[in-house]
């Protein structure tokens, strides 16, 4: 799709050349805790640009596999590498520096600060500028606070929260402020965006809006996509592919059509019924 929205204007980071390769390599990657396995000798890649859906019954390893490309976790063994660096042992502000943001399955929003102030809070990686300047209110300053701004306005546009800007978003409907945390994802420029269960608690309107979001930043923006997701329905619709994980262990790595009537995949979460079952859980 032709890249047309304003916002790409505003986040031109998000369209400078991915390295060469895929976005993200996990390779043999295993995590234990304390002698539990959550993550057994998973391997797979992300190609750039893709909308790449991890998925698996509750505790198959998803959030697990989630952290460790984040740098939340770092493997027991095997390697991570996102945006061309070795991230096995990085921390998650290093590798937010190389690219990377996420939202989270619970909401973690400053509640007593206004939308656009919070959208604010993703650009804080790009000030470069020290609280000297900031307390003199530089000319550099003046000019990096206007740019960010502008940024800011962008996403609220590409977002449609006009309406909420200002308001104070602990007041704000849940859909709304899980939109407003994807907002300040988007601040951040990434390249790689991890989305972590991004419609949970929604209902049927929040989540057609979210996917729609969603299919607009991997389209217009062109940003790679990892999304850790329940709704088995949405999965199918939006994802480029799907890693499906059970016990830790990956049972199927492909694209939405072939995923969904693997065998292994079906008794996973079904227990052997029948496959239209799992197609209408959305």
């Amino acid at each position: 799709m032709a890249i047309t929205h304003p916002l790409t204007a505003a986040l031109p980071s998000t369209q400078e050349a991915l390295p060469d390769g895929p976005v993200v390599v996990a390779d043999d990657v295993t995590l234990a805790f304390a002698g539990v396995v959550a993550v057994k000798g998973v391997s797979y890649e992300v190609a750039p640009r893709e909308l790449f859906a991890i998925v698996g019954p509750n505790g198959a390893g998803k959030t697990s596999n989630f952290n460790l490309v984040s740098g939340v976790y770092q493997p027991t063994s095997g390697s991570m590498h996102v945006l061309g660096h070795d991230v096995t042992t990085m921390k998650p502000h290093e590798i937010a520096r190389t690219g990377v943001a996420r939202t989270f399955q619970n909401i973690e929003l400053f509640e007593n600060l206004t939308v656009v102030d919070n959208l604010m809070l993703g650009r804080q990686q790009h000030l470069h500028y020290g609280a000297g300047a900031a307390m003199l209110r530089t000319r550099r300053v003046q000019q990096a606070e206007v740019a960010n701004r502008e940024v800011v306005e962008a996403i609220v546009d590409f977002l449609d929260i006009q309406s909420h800007r200002d308001a104070l978003v602990g007041m704000l409907p849940y859909g709304v402020q899980k939109r407003v945390e994807l907002g300040r994802a988007l601040a951040m420029e990434p390249k790689l965006l991890l989305l972590d269960e991004p419609v949970a608690g929604m209902n049927l309107e929040e989540t057609e809006d979210m996917a729609r979001f969603i299919l607009d930043i991997r389209d217009e923006l062109g940003v790679t996509i990892i999304m850790v997701e329940h709704d088995m329905g949405l999965v199918m619709d939006l994802a480029d592919r799907v890693l499906v994980l059970d016990f830790g262990e990956v049972i199927a790595n492909d694209v939405p059509s072939v995923v969904q009537r693997d065998p292994a995949v079906i008794r996973a979460y079904l227990g052997g019924t029948d496959m239209a079952e799992l197609e209408g859980t959305r």
